[in-house]
């Protein structure tokens, strides 16, 4: 049986997300698969990670780069084989990585085997499995969320002559969970994955599964009724494995996800994202306080996920008109940068290539409340192609090397699933693994170090947060505490450098120890205790009692 620690293993995560595809191909298609990420798993071990998050990789007709499922219970033949993935993931148990798979609950692809079905007649049996209408007018207050490329909710389907359901493209039909048989057909998609031995689940667009009319369309009784089903069936049946809710709503509203720990393990912090980038380019540690003073309690099982950037857009729907038009002017002046309510952008282009910048964004989120995940790349700094299509900008093949592809594929380069990016900035030649492990102060030699500390100490992934107040708004400071551990971390926001001074009197004759070199300050007394920080500088101090 596993113990209470093991159960909660979410908590005490570091994650990396990334795509089968974009990471490493073994047979010379252009395309990235399963054999070839299991080459790479070393790589990963090393890097400190201890969960991976892996994008779909079912059968999809890839319009929406795989979300678009055809088939639940199967592997894409461009990544391998369902023994490749049984061979990857026993691999990565091997070495002390869990994996998380998706789930994409709302919708099938417009040509999954029940949507070709549903469409044949309105007496089919899996014509319930969607939702029909014999008008577009039904749900009208339900908003449209891909703005870009939809113009409503509805799509006439010209086989059945009737119009369905789509809160995504309008290849993507949404499945009908009033109907039993498809809530029982995900279980069993569920149950298969599960018992192949994986360890979570991301369960896609959450918030949509339910339609009412009069309503929004989103966090309904109903969708919340069957979360705590599927979290019932999970924990009766398979004790220690996770689901994990994107839900891109306020905090209030994702907090109700967890319900009384009976239905999220884990939900995305959306509106902590783009803050934490606003806080750096404000030099002003408002916005991060202001959202997370607004975040609700959560029970002690669940906890948070926050991230810099993943596959999508940076979205910038949980922010005002006023805070998304200084975002856009900060961080994506040209409209090629855009999509949708969002910023197509990796973390290094969006901080200019900044090495301390991003230092401190990755200082941010590896000592913030909750579970980090690390998007495939970013470790090492790497770049973006804002004119591919889409979100398809942020989803190059990975650098390994300077050599031919990158070291991603033995293919000819027309080949590839994707341009690589060669600029002279951010291209292969310039930004690679190999070239980084042969560094110790490149950003990849950095990060593992920055994941090593953060996982030294339980206080990060499960402790209470207190925010101090000092005059100085450039200085965000914040103490960490569980049991009788406490971790003091100072942020400079400012491009200058700033003095703070910090009220620590409780913490009178505790000496703060800086915890990446071990050097000792001078012991906390009575007055203010005055610190300096160079430009995006950070510290984090653990305050021993000598």
């Amino acid at each position: 049986m596993a113990t209470q620690g093991d159960i909660l293993w979410y908590k005490d995560s570091v994650i990396y997300q990334l795509h089968v595809r974009t990471f490493c191909d073994s047979n010379n298609d252009g395309i990235g698969d399963f054999p070839g990420l299991l080459q790479k798993l070393d790589y990963l071990q090393e890097l400190g990670i201890n969960a991976i998050w892996l994008l779909p990789f079912f059968p999809s007709p890839l319009r929406d780069d795989g979300y678009d499922i055809a088939n639940y219970t199967a592997v894409h033949s461009n990544y391998g084989s369902l023994e490749d993935f049984r061979t990857f993931l026993n691999a990565a148990h091997d070495r002390g990585i869990r994996i998380i798979i998706e789930l994409v609950l709302n919708h099938t692809s417009d040509q999954h085997p029940w949507f070709q079905e549903a469409r044949m007649s309105r007496d089919n049996p899996r014509r319930d499995w969607y939702v029909w209408s014999e008008s577009d007018t039904r749900f009208k207050e339900a908003g449209i969320i891909f703005l870009d490329t939809e113009k409503s909710n509805w799509a006439r389907d010209p086989v059945s002559q009737s119009y369905y359901w789509h809160r995504f493209f309008s290849h993507q039909p949404d499945l009908n969970f009033d109907n039993p048989a498809v809530f029982e057909a995900m279980w069993d998609a569920m149950k298969f994955w599960l018992e192949i031995g994986v360890d979570g689940f991301r369960l896609d667009a959450v918030p949509y599964l339910v339609e009412r009319e009069g309503t929004s369309c989103e966090n309904l009784p109903e969708t919340h009724a069957i979360v705590r089903e599927l979290r019932r069936r999970l924990d009766d049946a398979y004790p220690g494995k996770m689901l994990l809710a994107e839900a891109n709503e306020w905090p209030a509203e994702v907090s109700e996800y967890f319900g009384n720990a009976d239905e999220f393990h884990m939900a995305f912090h959306f509106p902590l994202m783009p803050r934490m980038f606003m806080a750096v380019r404000l030099e002003d540690r408002k916005p991060i306080i202001d959202i997370l003073e607004q975040t609700p309690q959560i029970p002690s099982s669940c906890q948070w996920c926050i991230f810099l950037r993943n596959h999508d857009e940076l979205t910038l729907g949980m922010v005002t008109d006023i805070e998304r038009d200084y975002m856009y002017e900060a961080y994506a002046s040209d409209k090629a940068m855009r999509l949708n309510l969002g910023i197509r952008r990796r973390l290094a282009p969006m901080m200019d290539n900044d090495r301390r910048q991003v230092e401190l964004l990755n200082g941010l989120l590896m000592s913030m409340p909750g579970t980090p995940v690390i998007y495939y790349g970013d470790e090492i700094g790497m770049g973006d192609n804002i004119y591919l299509g889409d979100r398809n900008g942020v989803r190059t093949p990975m650098q390994w090397n300077g050599g031919w592809n990158a070291g991603f594929s033995g293919a000819d380069p027309e080949r590839l699933y994707s341009p690589l990016i060669s600029n002279a900035v951010y291209g292969y030649q310039a930004i690679n693994v190999e070239s980084q492990k042969r560094l110790s102060h490149s950003l990849l030699s950095w990060m593992k170090r920055m994941i090593n500390v953060r996982k030294s100490s339980r206080v990060f992934s499960r402790g209470s947060i207190e925010f101090l107040s000092p005059s100085n708004h450039r200085v965000l400071a914040y103490v960490r505490q569980l049991d009788d551990e406490s971790v003091l971390i100072v942020n400079n926001l400012s491009k200058s450098a700033q003095a703070v001074e910090l009220k620590l009197q409780c913490y009178k004759g505790r000496v703060p120890i800086e915890m990446f070199g071990g050097s000792i300050f001078p012991r906390i007394g009575d007055l203010p205790y005055l610190l300096t920080l160079a430009p995006y500088q950070f510290f984090w101090f653990r305050l021993r009692r000598l």
